[in-house]
């Protein structure tokens, strides 16, 4: 299932959080960085699959 969400979180970062977290402060601070820089985001969104 890791192998999915980290495809998600390189296609589309807020999905692949999601995914992982639900609706937190994570999922949201993903957006954020999201619409700052595409890059932020997949940094961000796989960070948070490989913390967990």
């Amino acid at each position: 299932m890791d192998i999915i969400r980290l495809i998600f979180a390189i296609i589309l970062p807020p999905l692949g959080v999601f995914l992982q977290v639900g609706f937190g402060g994570a999922f949201w601070l993903n957006i954020l960085l999201t619409l700052c820089g595409y890059i932020p985001g997949i940094v961000h969104a796989v960070w948070i699959i490989a913390r967990r």
